[in-house]
């Protein structure tokens, strides 16, 4: 069974996309990127707190699929600048440990969307 997840707490999606969708037990996120939902503004002073809101727009798509960082078995992070990966990861490090953390790339690529600095999906399971 394929569920929808949509929620106004995570950006809205700009093309012919969903923010996320569940397949049984498993989450798939679209890439979120450090757009502020209550805002529309991209979060860009610094590269921790745009990463800080892909994280906290992650943790919004989770919850409303009844699920935490707990339940995040995979992980794909797309950035700009690989200069960028020590600050990124301390962010990202925050919502994981080593019980818990996740299989996961990081990837640098030319452009995102925005042209953001990082992008993050999730693959996620009911246990």
């Amino acid at each position: 069974m394929k569920k929808i997840i949509k929620t106004t707490n995570a950006p809205a999606p700009v093309g012919p996309y969903n923010q996320a969708v569940l397949a049984g037990n498993t989450l798939f996120t679209s890439g979120q990127i450090g757009i502020n939902p209550a805002t529309g503004n991209l979060v860009s002073d610094s590269i921790e707190e745009e990463t800080n809101q892909v994280m906290k727009n992650l943790e919004v798509l989770l919850a409303e699929a009844d699920m935490t960082f707990d339940n995040v078995v995979k992980t794909s992070i797309f950035v700009k600048n690989m200069n960028d990966f020590a600050k990124i990861n301390t962010i990202y490090g925050k919502y994981f440990d080593d019980t818990n953390a996740p299989a996961r790339e990081t990837v640098e690529v030319g452009n995102l969307p925005l042209f953001v600095n990082v992008e993050i999906s999730m693959i996620a399971m009911k246990f």
